[in-house]
């Protein structure tokens, strides 16, 4: 009788125990899809400064032939940001320039930012006349992102191409002016 019931007492705890695991799990797992959920919402361009002041870099030529003109609408057909794919723009401005995507460490730490579309090439410090190829090292002077400013960059591509200044408004309504930059790909008539 001993041996039995000390048998049950075991087997007892032991589905307890995991009862209590199981149910730990959940609430675990809960948590962590949670906080994965808002470390995507963070780090999908959480930090950028989506409007802008409307000015433009020393050296930077108003576009001499460009598909869209000042006061034309397009349609933003790509998302730096959550909610601007498909938004109506208003183009503000058109010049030809390069643009390059980067890959930076924030001057304020943090993790890497990777492709980030787009900076210009007169948003580069002491940029030299020619442009810069994948694999070449410059320091950004734009703050498009919190901690983008002084950092050193990596570029990763490089286009000669039209880019823009546009006016749109996002998904949930929140308006952006002078957005810097879509370039003339990114970009269909209505």
């Amino acid at each position: 009788m001993k041996w039995n019931k000390k048998l049950g007492v075991m087997t007892m705890a032991l589905s307890l125990s995991g009862l209590l695991v199981a149910c730990g799990e959940d609430d675990t797992t809960d948590n962590n899809t949670h906080m994965n959920d808002q470390m995507e919402e963070t780090m999908d361009h959480g930090d950028m400064d989506m409007s802008g002041s409307g000015d433009v870099p020393a050296g930077l030529q108003d576009a001499e032939n460009p598909t869209f003109n000042i006061g034309d609408q397009a349609v933003i057909t790509e998302a730096h940001m959550p909610g601007m794919e498909g938004a109506e723009a208003t183009i503000v401005g058109a010049y030809d320039t390069v643009v390059y995507s980067i890959s930076y460490d924030p001057m304020h730490g943090g993790e890497r930012v990777r492709d980030h579309k787009w900076i210009i090439h007169e948003e580069i410090v002491d940029a030299k006349a020619d442009a810069y190829e994948p694999g070449d090292e410059v320091t950004v002077d734009a703050e498009h992102m919190n901690g983008m400013g002084g950092a050193t960059a990596t570029i990763d591509s490089a286009e000669e191409t039209t880019v823009y200044m546009v006016d749109f408004e996002l998904d949930n309504g929140e308006r952006v002016t002078n957005h810097k930059w879509v370039t003339e790909d990114e970009l269909s008539a209505e």
